[in-house]
């Protein structure tokens, strides 16, 4: 029998919502979280290493270490605010979600999200200031620039995020408010609506247009003027410098991009549960994992900031 709509936030609030998740109680699905917990553990201990020796050394003190350990906050405070509940969920067999707890969700989804596309917008522009504007570098990418410029993509991702938040959960909810999903992510909660959405679905279009394709054309035009500056250059060890230094921030924009667009620049009536369970573990679980990687194994600053770290732990355990 179909629950009616339910109205007051009193009734939200006892009735909550129920997540379906992503395993199942089998032996093949239980090898699958053993394999996400060994992720969740490795996203924490690689971004975490990352942070702590951005802020301990100081050769990395300098604005694309800021803006690198900027993204490995964003990524530790992505994970932790939806691996933990899914787990635990999974470990004690629980569905149930309440609406505070589901807004909270959303919220931080869609806070450290934006604020990512941005971050990562920006850190093209660094890289274009560091190849072509060598001798305005130091002016252009200031200290105080560098902080106001993470201020602003905090705020973008953090306003987005209120906005669709309290929209979204003033919806009136019907049917038994089940989300196919194992996290509170915006199309999911949308379809469980018993109002139209279309109106609404197209703000969400024009304002994640906005948050995803500025900064997205903020970095092809960044790499389309970096590509003119690296075939210009007359010495093969210069153009080979700098093609590293934009490898890196290259792999994690397409990893990240490319799953983003994918969901959130459809409409939310063509979205499946099936695709958004496995484009969302893309960039919820996998890609937080992938950027310490990505940026660590070929940076020859970070192994050394590295080295330099478990030499002095060696000289402290002998002491």
């Amino acid at each position: 029998m179909e629950l009616p709509p339910v109205t007051s936030l009193e009734n939200r609030t006892v009735l909550g919502f129920t997540l379906l998740g992503l395993l199942r109680h089998t032996p093949a699905h239980f090898c699958v979280f053993a394999l996400v917990a060994a992720v969740f553990l490795a996203t924490l201990a690689g971004n975490g290493l990352l942070v702590l020796l951005i802020l301990v050394d100081p050769r990395l003190h300098t604005p694309m270490y800021f803006f690198l350990w900027q993204l490995s906050l964003l990524d530790v405070l992505f994970t932790l605010a939806i691996v933990p509940k899914m787990m635990s969920d999974y470990l004690l067999r629980r569905t149930a979600i309440s609406v505070s707890g589901c807004g909270t969700q959303v919220f931080l989804g869609l806070a450290l999200g934006g604020t990512e596309c941005v971050l990562l917008g920006l850190m093209s522009y660094d890289r274009y200031v560091a190849i072509c504007e060598p001798l305005r570098y130091s002016l252009l990418m200031s200290r105080p620039r560098c902080r106001q410029m993470a201020a602003f993509s905090w705020g973008s991702g953090v306003l987005n995020a209120v906005i669709h938040t309290v929209y979204t959960m003033s919806f009136p909810f019907c049917g038994p408010r089940e989300i196919h999903h194992f996290y509170c992510e915006l199309p999911g909660v949308v379809r469980l609506s018993c109002e139209d959405t279309s109106a609404y679905e197209t703000g969400v279009l024009i304002s994640t247009s906005i948050l995803l394709l500025l900064p997205f054309s903020l970095i092809l035009t960044s790499y389309s003027l970096i590509l003119v500056t690296i075939l210009q250059m007359a010495s093969a060890t210069g153009r080979r410098k700098a093609l590293s230094t934009c490898s890196s921030h290259l792999a994690v924009v397409s990893l990240y991009y490319g799953a983003i667009i994918f969901m959130y620049m459809r409409p939310i009536s063509s979205h499946t549960p099936g695709q958004d369970k496995v484009v969302s573990v893309f960039y919820t679980i996998l890609t937080p994992m992938l950027n310490p990687l990505i940026y660590s194994l070929r940076n020859k600053d970070v192994m050394g900031a590295l080295g330099k770290i478990l030499w002095r732990c060696s000289l402290y355990s002998k002491m």
